[in-house]
């Protein structure tokens, strides 16, 4: 395969991933992992260096749209983002070290949980009143809707929502998905959080966390600039394509289609890490 060929492929994939990881809220690497090391035969440890830095493009691509939505809930993204980025570092440094079938299969594992959650929700979750602890942070907020209103919503359960979010920053130090996965449970269904709100947070997190995890990466020469520049610029322009969909749509029909998604690539890293190809 030639350089330009192999930088074709980077830009068009990591253009579906920047897509795909703006609008779920899961972030580029789900898309970009399996593309580098099931089509591409690159080692799984610059594949997730590449992934972090397209976490990073993709929450730089979308944040500042859904911010001007009035979606994002600011400060709720910057208390949880104490938790995730603690749990980053300690990924990335046991991802240096983890054999190779088993960031894969782990990869694997790990969407095939996000898949099932995603199916799982049938409703959004509107809770008015917000537990004690949230109402001294003021972690409440509101949210347009794609309809024009304007829903106030509460939060609870934070200590457990924070908790979850320090597991988020280590998966995201180790696998390189942005930990956003984690990140909408933790606030979809641990704190009570409207999808469309969780979604569009994490997103808002995502670039601070990868970037706590990729120093890590960087000191251990897996940011490989050939790979890296072709993703950053397709990720980029994928993101801010997705964020401008997103306030239009439906958030129902968006957790079918991407657990459908989710799930196909899971089982083929798990195979692939089970049979030693990656």
């Amino acid at each position: 395969m030639t350089v330009l060929t192999f930088t074709l492929i980077m830009l068009l994939g990591a253009f579906l991933a920047g897509f795909v990881g703006s609008l779920s809220g899961l972030g580029g690497g789900i898309i970009i992992i399996p593309l580098l090391t099931v089509i591409l035969g690159v080692d799984i440890h610059y594949a997730i260096g590449a992934a972090l830095v397209s976490v990073i493009a993709t929450s730089s691509g979308s944040a500042a749209a859904y911010v001007k939505e009035g979606i994002t809930n600011m400060r709720l993204g910057i208390f949880l983002e104490i938790a995730t980025t603690l749990g980053a570092v300690g990924g990335a440094l046991l991802s240096t070290i983890a054999p190779t079938s088993f960031i894969a299969v782990l990869f694997g594992l790990t969407l095939i949980f996000s898949a099932i959650n995603s199916l799982r929700k049938k409703e959004e979750h509107i809770v008015l009143e917000s537990s004690p602890l949230a109402k001294k942070l003021h972690l409440n907020g509101t949210y347009p809707t794609h309809d024009g209103e304007v829903v106030a919503y509460g939060t609870k359960n934070v200590i457990g929502g924070f908790s979850m979010m320090g597991i988020a920053g280590m998966m995201s130090g180790l696998l390189g998905i942005g930990s956003g996965a984690f990140k909408v449970i933790a606030m979809d269904n641990i704190m009570r959080i409207p999808f469309k709100v969780s979604t569009t947070t994490s997103n808002f997190m995502m670039g601070v966390t990868a970037m706590a995890s990729s120093v890590i990466y960087i000191q251990k020469g897996y940011i490989e600039p050939g790979i890296c520049m072709p993703v950053v610029i397709g990720v980029l322009f994928g993101a801010m394509a997705g964020a401008k969909i997103l306030v239009r749509t439906n958030p129902k029909k968006l957790r079918i289609f991407f657990a459908c998604l989710i799930f196909v690539l899971a089982i083929n890293m798990i195979y692939n890490g089970i049979n030693g190809k990656i």
